[in-house]
C-alpha cells in the first residue's frame, strides 16, 4: 500500500469538487436567465458530464492513472497473498 501516490486523494478530491461547481456553474447561468432551479440543476447534470471531460481533461487523466496504479499495486499484492497461500515461492522469494 505503501505505493500508492500520495496526490491520489487530493487529485480526486479537487477533480470531484470542480465537477461539482462546473454543474454549479451551469444551473446559477441557466437560473439567472429565468429557467426553473430544479430544472436548471437537471440540465446542468447532464450538461456538466461531458463539458467536464473536454475541461478537466487533465485532471481526469491524472486521477485515472493514479487509480491504475493504485489497482496494479493491489492486484500484485493480491497475486503474491494467493501464490503463498497455495504454498507456492514466488520469483521474489527464489532470488532471495
Amino acid at each position: 500500500m505503501s505505493e500508492t501516490p500520495d496526490h491520489l486523494p487530493r487529485d480526486l478530491t479537487v477533480y470531484l469538487i470542480a465537477r461539482f461547481a462546473l454543474v454549479a456553474a451551469v444551473a446559477v447561468v441557466l437560473s439567472l436567465v429565468g429557467v426553473p432551479l430544479l430544472v436548471s440543476l437537471l440540465i446542468g447534470l447532464v450538461v456538466g458530464l461531458p463539458l467536464g471531460l473536454l475541461l478537466l481533461r487533465g485532471l481526469n487523466q491524472r486521477v485515472t492513472a493514479g487509480l491504475a496504479k493504485r489497482n496494479e499495486s493491489r492486484a500484485r499484492a493480491r497475486a503474491q497473498l494467493r501464490s503463498q497461500l497455495r504454498g507456492e515461492t514466488s520469483a521474489d522469494d527464489s532470488a532471495a
